[in-house]
């Protein structure tokens, strides 16, 4: 079964579905150096981006601005050594091979049919390689109760970090400071697992400074969360042609029967600055194992955010998102989860709101394997502006043995303006025979019907939109599990609507 809706496109020129024409360029790699040269047309230059020291001499033809943005980032992080830990070794060098062979995305790439990276693409990069100096530090500061983890720039902040009262055998910090050889041992073995990740999580995998680990033993109940906060302070002011891009990365394996709560927030701190947090989350929850993921991401308005979540969940675990987005330019949520056991329980809510210039985008896949699965997605917009955007392309495949199993996707999206847009693609693919699964789009304004009972009673019409667009929110924001976080952001969502022209 697959379903198309598209609501109110705005009109396009043939030249900005024309993706940019580039000079190809030819990598040879010779299997006794580490080292690359790029031919270009009659000129050669040398590069330095590491590949697999196994590769035997070949030929790749790719996108030039590519491997410059690889040379870039693998200059502004310590080379590989025997200093660094076997797990990042693996991870730089895995995606330095993916990055290599894999083109700038465009407009007649399918996953980028409706998101326009020219944000990023006709921007001069630079990779924030070190921490900022501490006097640009003393006005960021992490407001929760939890224990914390302070995240600038991609680099971890001891001084923002607060993690003390974590149950025996947690782990939560560095992979670089990591002593457990135990601990170290899982993790290799499942770094980098994504095998469909595409350009933005290998630029990510060349660009990490380091990996923050959250490890949780067989057994163990986390009680309070584990509080992951972001913050961006390298930036350019709009008219500049420098992006400033980070690259943090957060690994989590939650043994046999663990459970615990995450919370990654995203913020802005420098007003409608411009940069790139190009993050990515790599989670594997054992049998039995619990997460419960909150994802909040309300960045600069001049800012580009692109998040990969990857999850493996085994037999009868269960993962929980609730994601909440309203900042960046260009925003876009790339989520993969692929259940690797029976009785997995894997439940999914969005809420995407663009009250300016925006795109707000949710790309995501959802692989059922085996008997007994269940799964729920509901992705809710709210598109305020006449130029805001919001893109859903939500796969769920129930595969051959995946039998009796409950899965349901629904998308809804209110358009507050006459040429905001939504493109929706829902799409539910079932090969079992034995399955309850559903799936539903919905796009519209407000009706009359709606703002009636209020108009009966008095209330300005005004007033009446606002209470109810903020209501078809509320039922995602309700969803996050702490008092604390849940009222932070709905004070945002209602700052953010009340300044709407609507």
């Amino acid at each position: 079964m697959n379903a198309f809706a598209l609501a109110t496109p705005v009109p396009m020129s043939p030249s900005a579905l024309s993706p940019p024409v580039y000079k190809p360029s030819v990598l040879l790699f010779s299997p006794s150096t580490t080292k690359t040269c790029k031919i270009i047309g009659n000129r050669k230059t040398k590069a330095s981006v590491s590949v697999r020291s196994s590769l035997t001499s070949q030929a790749i033809t790719f996108d030039p601005f590519v491997l410059e943005l690889a040379e870039t980032l693998e200059d502004s992080v310590p080379s590989s050594s025997s200093s660094a830990p076997p797990p990042l070794q693996k991870l730089r060098e895995a995606s330095s091979e993916s990055l290599l062979s894999t083109p700038w995305p465009s407009r007649k790439d399918e996953p980028f049919r409706f998101t326009d990276l020219s944000l990023i693409r006709y921007s001069e990069i630079r990779p924030v390689s070190q921490l900022p100096d501490p006097s640009r530090l003393s006005g960021v500061s992490v407001d929760t109760q939890f224990p914390c983890l302070g995240i600038v720039d991609g680099h971890v902040v001891k001084s923002m970090s607060n993690l003390s009262g974590l149950p025996e055998g947690v782990y939560v910090g560095r992979l670089s400071e990591l002593t457990s050889t135990s601990i170290m041992d899982r993790i290799s073995e499942i770094v980098c697992g994504l095998n469909d990740g595409d350009l933005f999580w290998s630029i990510n995998g060349v660009g990490a400074p380091d990996v923050t680990v959250v490890y949780v033993p067989e057994g163990c109940c986390v009680e309070n969360p584990i509080h992951l906060a972001y913050f961006s302070i390298e930036g350019s002011y709009k008219g500049s042609k420098a992006m400033h891009v980070s690259n943090p990365r957060v690994l989590v394996l939650v043994e046999k029967g663990g459970e615990i709560d995450i919370i990654e927030e995203f913020s802005a701190q420098n007003g409608n600055q411009c940069y790139w947090a190009n993050s990515a989350l790599e989670m594997v929850i054992r049998e039995g194992g619990k997460v419960r993921h909150s994802y909040i991401q309300s960045q600069s308005l001049g800012a580009a955010h692109i998040k990969w979540t990857s999850v493996q969940q085994e037999s009868s675990s269960t993962y929980e998102l609730i994601e909440v987005s309203s900042g960046g330019k260009l925003g876009r949520h790339n989520l993969h989860i692929q259940q690797l056991g029976p009785n997995t329980v894997t439940e999914l809510s969005t809420l995407h709101l663009s009250v300016d210039d925006q795109t707000q985008d949710l790309h995501s896949r959802l692989v059922l394997d085996h008997p007994r699965g269940y799964s729920r997605q509901l992705h809710k917009c709210i598109v305020t502006h006449s130029q805001g955007q919001a893109v859903f392309d939500g796969n769920i495949k129930v595969n051959r043995y995946a039998q009796q199993t409950d899965a349901g996707q629904l998308t809804r999206s209110l358009l507050l303006e006459p040429r905001a847009t939504v493109n929706v693609k829902p799409n539910l693919q079932i090969v079992a025979d034995d399955v309850k699964c559903s799936h539903g789009a919905a796009i519209s304004d407000l009706e009359e019907s709606q703002l009636f009972y209020f108009r009966a009673r008095g209330v300005d019409p005004k007033t009446a939109r606002r209470i109810l667009v903020f209501a078809f929110g509320r039922e995602i924001i309700n969803k996050l599990p702490y008092p604390s976080i849940r009222e932070s952001v709905q004070r945002q969502i209602k700052q953010l609507l009340d300044s709407a022209p609507n």
